[in-house]
């Protein structure tokens, strides 16, 4: 009777913590909070009660591999995690980024005070920025491919936000052996527009500063579907093609590209909008010649300043329709006091900015009073 009566016991008690369980699981679960993702195809933010859980899905282009990242909140115990799963403590008050595209979003959230050091500092165009380069609160780390690791070392960040073109980088492996939190910021592989500036929630997230980024992102999102609704009547397209001559190379946009999608957008008739390429093609000046000798618009030319100096470089540009009527029009409008490109800096984050740029190019007229911020038409 007594082992009947202990196994009976034992029998309720675990009844009861199974019964006392089952709401805490459900209590967990029911913490977690997913982003909203609208664009991006390469990152999700997802939040447990004790952190937040960064995936990146497409560090690169093609990449099969996908990074994890643990986000610890101020006071937490690290969570049961796998072995290749980064982990990152909460708060971050020093941090290193490599690329210009980064600078903005910094800026936005108004967290640039954080940044301590940057490979080649020159690329930096905002003048708000600069200012801080020179008065050396931000330190030169040399460039991307050979940085200056024990300056690295010296400024002790405790996050570098960095990029790969592929799976083989010295320099981020030997700043991870290091121990230095390194994460990828993949917005440069978004094939859409607003999809490369919604990355700004991914940089937001390491500073809890989400809910501002969905505000500025929102903005973003609004006017650029706003401008993209002004031509939407629009039935006459300007044909329009894009790049120039690197060596014996012409790299023309692909026609699923972002480049792409934003002449689609601004209704324009691109020449290659049926390719199925993300990136770019590789042809040779005969190969575009034949297609684009007799388009409307040459848009996105490279760094040229000038039509002499395109005539010079390659005199087959010349013969280009788009030359000779003087419709010629590069991203050079603003450049820093270094000579960096503001395009290649604050353009991922202000996409609506640029459809505007090229809606007032390919449709003259049609944006009243507005004046072209990042192209401007050769001379």
């Amino acid at each position: 009777m007594r082992f009947i009566f202990v196994l009976a016991t034992c029998l309720f008690v675990f009844l009861s913590c199974k019964n006392n369980e089952s709401p805490n699981k459900e209590a967990f679960k029911t913490e977690i909070y997913k982003e909203p993702i609208k664009y991006a195809k390469g990152f999700t933010i997802n939040y447990y009660k004790t952190h937040k859980e960064i995936t990146v899905t497409s560090p690169w282009p093609n990449s099969k591999k996908t990074f994890k990242y643990l986000l610890i909140y101020e006071g937490q115990a690290v969570p049961k995690h796998n072995a290749q799963d980064i982990i990152i403590k909460l708060p971050i008050n020093k941090i290193v980024v490599m690329s210009t595209t980064n600078i903005p979003a910094l800026e936005y959230l108004k967290i640039d005070d954080k940044l301590m050091g940057f490979p080649n500092t020159r690329l930096i165009s905002s003048e708000k920025t600069r200012i801080r380069v020179d008065n050396g609160e931000i330190k030169d780390l040399n460039n991307a491919l050979e940085m200056n690791m024990e300056l690295l070392l010296d400024l002790k960040p405790e996050l570098v936000i960095g990029f790969a073109v592929n799976g083989n980088n010295k320099k981020l492996d030997q700043i991870k052996k290091f121990g230095i939190p390194l994460v990828l910021d993949g917005a440069w592989t978004e094939n859409e527009p607003l999809g490369r500036a919604e990355w700004i929630k991914f940089i937001a997230a390491f500073f809890n500063k989400n809910e501002e980024a969905n505000k500025i992102f929102n903005t973003i999102e609004s006017n650029y579907l706003e401008t993209k609704n002004i031509v939407a009547h629009i039935t006459k397209k300007p044909t329009v093609f894009s790049g120039s001559m690197f060596k014996d190379i012409w790299y023309v946009p692909g026609g699923k590209s972002f480049v792409a999608k934003f002449l689609e957008d601004a209704k324009t008739n691109y020449i290659w909008k049926n390719n199925n390429d993300t990136g770019s093609l590789k042809l040779n000046f005969e190969n575009v010649l034949e297609k684009a000798n007799q388009a409307k618009l040459w848009i996105g030319v490279g760094l040229f300043e000038n039509k002499l100096q395109m005539q010079e470089q390659n005199l087959g540009y010349t013969y280009f329709n788009a030359f000779k009527t003087n419709n010629i029009y590069s991203y050079t409008n603003k450049i820093g006091k270094t000579g960096g490109l503001l395009y290649y800096e604050l353009g991922p984050l202000r996409p609506d900015i640029i459809l505007k740029d090229l809606i007032t190019i390919a449709h003259p007229g049609l944006l009243n009073n507005y004046e072209n911020y990042f192209f401007k038409k050769l001379n």
